[in-house]
């Protein structure tokens, strides 16, 4: 019998018309080959779909359905979204309402 303990990977599951999101990896050198560091890097408000709630449910019952699926890429308002860290990995949680654009 092993001592070694495995670790159970955490899974986030978005209420009403939230998405998890991944923000996407700016990059880290210029041109000129310049290295930016961490703390002074901008804020990158394009993301992927990790997850997404079933959808907002409407004073008559009625769901309405998410305009993003998993694995989408997304622009988000600036100043949008709660910024979570599980296992290690940054998250972004977003109201559907906050995405302004999809990535085709």
């Amino acid at each position: 019998m092993s001592n070694v303990a495995e670790k159970k990977k955490t899974t986030l599951k978005p209420l009403a018309d939230r998405v998890v999101a991944q923000r996407l990896e700016s990059e880290e050198t210029l041109k000129g080959g310049i290295i930016i560091p961490d703390s002074a890097k901008k804020k990158q408000e394009m993301a992927k779909v990790i997850a997404i709630g079933p959808g907002k449910v409407t004073d008559e019952n009625k769901t309405i359905t998410m305009p993003v699926k998993i694995g989408d890429i997304i622009f988000m308002d600036k100043y949008s979204g709660q910024e979570i860290t599980i296992d290690d990995e940054e998250f972004i949680i977003v109201k559907s309402d906050d995405i302004i654009a999809i990535v085709e």
